[in-house]
């Protein structure tokens, strides 16, 4: 692999895990990981300490299993310079939700809103696992379809820029409920985890990508508390 098959931005010395069988995934591994995908997910969608917690634990440990336990291939401690990312990132997305959600609005299309009562000292405890949860939502078929696509083309960059889209999608539907929804969730949390995958592509940390969508849903489910 040549310097070409990089993006600049990116940190070098580390590389992302199974896509390039570093290390390798049977084809029944695959099928473990997303069956582990689809009950955490499932899991996930609840607010239930229990149920998050649990779907944390689904979603990590066959990743990890199939990593030979390294989980410094998917978890370093973040330095200094790496909080200021995922916090800078954070700032990004918020301005980025801010002037869309304005425009979308405008145009018709509105999502979910939050109300007081249905915000409590649980739901940020929650959130917090809930939201590693969601990262390997994102994660999984992000190496899946890296996987699949370095599989026939050989090529890093294009896998990664055909593989981002998918996941975004999939991640838009799964904060929608209908056509209009779908398409509020699709430009504001879909196109949106850009700034998510910045942080992870960057570092390869998906502590970084989780500090920066922590930062985000924490602002989020502030504002009707604070009375926004």
């Amino acid at each position: 692999m040549t310097e070409i098959d990089w993006f600049k931005f990116e940190n070098k010395d580390k590389d992302f895990p199974f896509y390039n069988k570093n290390p390798y995934i049977p084809k029944w591994g695959w099928i473990v990981l997303l069956i582990a995908l689809i009950i955490g997910l499932t899991l996930s969608l609840s607010f239930n300490i229990i149920y998050v917690i649990l779907s944390c634990i689904v979603l990590i440990v066959p990743v990890l299993y199939f990593l030979k336990w390294d989980y410094k291939a998917i978890f370093q401690k973040p330095s200094f310079k790496d909080i200021l990312l995922a916090i800078g990132l954070f700032i990004g997305y918020i301005i980025y939700a801010l002037i869309l959600g304005i425009i979308l609005q405008n145009m018709g299309l509105n999502g979910a809103k939050l109300t007081p009562d249905t915000v409590s000292i649980m739901t940020f405890v929650s959130l917090a696992f809930k939201l590693m949860s969601e990262e390997f939502v994102k994660f999984i078929p992000f190496m899946f379809f890296m996987r699949t696509f370095f599989k026939y083309t050989s090529n890093r960059k294009f896998s990664i820029i055909i593989s981002m889209p998918i996941v975004m999608v999939f991640f838009a539907f799964l904060h929608s409920a209908n056509l209009i929804t779908f398409l509020f969730a699709l430009c504001v949390q879909g196109v949106g985890s850009i700034f998510e995958f910045i942080g992870y592509i960057k570092t390869k940390n998906i502590l970084v990508s989780y500090i920066t969508h922590l930062c985000t849903d924490v602002f989020i489910f502030l504002m009707p508390l604070l009375g926004f």
